[in-house]
């Protein structure tokens, strides 16, 4: 469950955030550590074509082959990094002089900005920087644990079951993603936080709005509004009628010191919401295709489903669904990598491409299941690695082999080349996925 949705937070922690100072044309950032250099090639716009529906854009191979700390072009005119190398990410995502307060970032595929409101940043932990960040976590940590997680595994059986079930009543052909892939980590994560299930539809297409890529900065913004709105009075009516659900326990703790405001609570509880249906359907969904795709990989996943939380890690890897990378912003003068990035400069780093390099991944493009673990950036790296990893991983790892033992015929319905790819969202997988089994 990686948290994705693009409204960031107050204010950024012990060092003050650096101003947005991000202009196009030369930086401090066209030198090394060890001066200046003749001028590099000119910044490039994000690579965004794939050639294959499971892989990153193949210009990726050539950047961390030839320039891993490349310049990049924003739609909003600014120029920044893009990091390609595993190890370069992780450095990234661990150094605390960048701060990940998207109100000062540009974005690598958009023109919006999150709003400056503080009462519409409230919560929104993923934008923060520690202490403030620190604290979010520390309240939130204690119920995502392991232990936690593991205890929800025979509630996310049934879910799972109780939508194969209907699958098999209706008959193939199905589209997965609506008949199993959304609507499984929907109502798990609905139950989880106390969102009344009924209401997916209008929460289902705020997200897809905020997550969409090119659409228009006013649907957006409405989208964004709406959602606010909708937790902020889901908050309200459980402050005064509370239940056993998670945005209760937060509204009534005990601990004075650790209290959240209701704006506090709503922008945790959208924050959750999105990240907890969106990632996981589109793993679930795209995971299965990739599996369909490679027969091999699947007849390893079916002969031996023990070793599924293996064959989750690798999918994670191989398929790295948050497409468009992870955002910083340089909080000074950074030396990075060998090169000098300047205070307020965006450096964006590629998950998909560091989960492809060659350099800690033998033969990085190719699916094995049978494949050890090896720090994969899927659920991103250092203190902003995602909270929820642990329930996408028991969702991921009862899902998958259900739903194979239950249709053990599974194949798709189309053509590979008539499905449409999430290519326009910021979370990639595939929009439908119809699918046949024999009967």
């Amino acid at each position: 469950m990686r948290t994705t949705e693009p409204a960031a937070t107050g204010p950024t922690g012990a060092r003050p955030t650096a101003p947005d100072t991000t202009a196009s044309g030369p930086t401090a950032s066209d030198t090394t550590a060890s001066g200046p250099t003749a001028p590099g090639p000119a910044p490039a716009a994000l690579p965004v074509r794939r050639t294959c529906p499971f892989d990153p854009p193949p210009e990726y191979r050539r950047l961390r082959e030839e320039d891993p700390v490349s310049r990049l072009a924003f739609p909003d005119g600014g120029t920044g990094r893009l990091l390609t190398r595993h190890e370069d990410v992780r450095a990234l995502l661990a150094d605390d002089r960048f701060s990940a307060d998207r109100l000062h970032a540009s974005s690598p595929v958009r023109t919006v900005r999150p709003p400056a409101d503080p009462a519409s940043r409230a919560g929104v932990f993923i934008g923060m920087d520690p202490p403030e960040h620190t604290r979010y976590r520390r309240i939130l940590t204690r119920y995502f644990t392991v232990r936690r997680m593991r205890a929800l595994a025979p509630a996310v059986e049934r879910i799972v079951e109780d939508h194969l079930d209907a699958m098999e009543r209706t008959g193939p052909p199905v589209d997965l993603v609506r008949a199993f892939a959304l609507p499984v980590p929907s109502l798990v994560i609905c139950e989880l936080l106390g969102v009344p299930y009924e209401d997916r539809a209008r929460f289902q297409a705020w997200s897809a709005a905020l997550l969409r890529v090119g659409g228009e900065e006013a649907g957006t913004y409405a989208a964004m509004e709406a959602l606010r709105r909708y937790m902020l009075d889901l908050v309200a009516a459980k402050r005064d009628r509370p239940d056993d659900a998670l945005l209760s326990a937060l509204l009534h703790r005990d601990e004075p010191e650790a209290a959240l405001s209701d704006e506090e609570v709503a922008g945790v509880g959208r924050l959750l919401l999105i990240a907890g249906h969106e990632t996981t359907a589109n793993m679930l969904a795209l995971g299965t295709y990739a599996l369909l795709r490679h027969p091999d990989q699947l007849r390893l996943l079916r002969e031996h489903p023990d070793r599924v939380g293996r064959a989750v890690e690798e999918l994670l890897r191989h398929l790295s669904i948050v497409q468009f990378g992870t955002v910083r912003v340089a909080r000074e003068d950074v030396e990075f990598a060998g090169h000098r990035i300047r205070a307020g400069e965006t450096v964006v780093a590629s998950l998909a491409a560091a989960n492809r390099d060659p350099a800690h991944f033998p033969d990085p493009d190719r699916l094995d299941l049978t494949r050890e673990p090896s720090q994969h950036v899927a659920f991103g790296h250092g203190v902003h690695q995602c909270l929820g990893q642990q329930l996408a991983r028991v969702e991921m790892e009862t899902a998958f082999p259900a739903l194979f033992r239950r249709f053990p015929t599974l194949r798709l319905a189309v053509p590979p080349e008539q499905l449409r790819m999430r290519d326009d969202m910021v979370v990639y997988g595939v929009h439908e996925l119809p699918v046949a089994w024999e009967v």
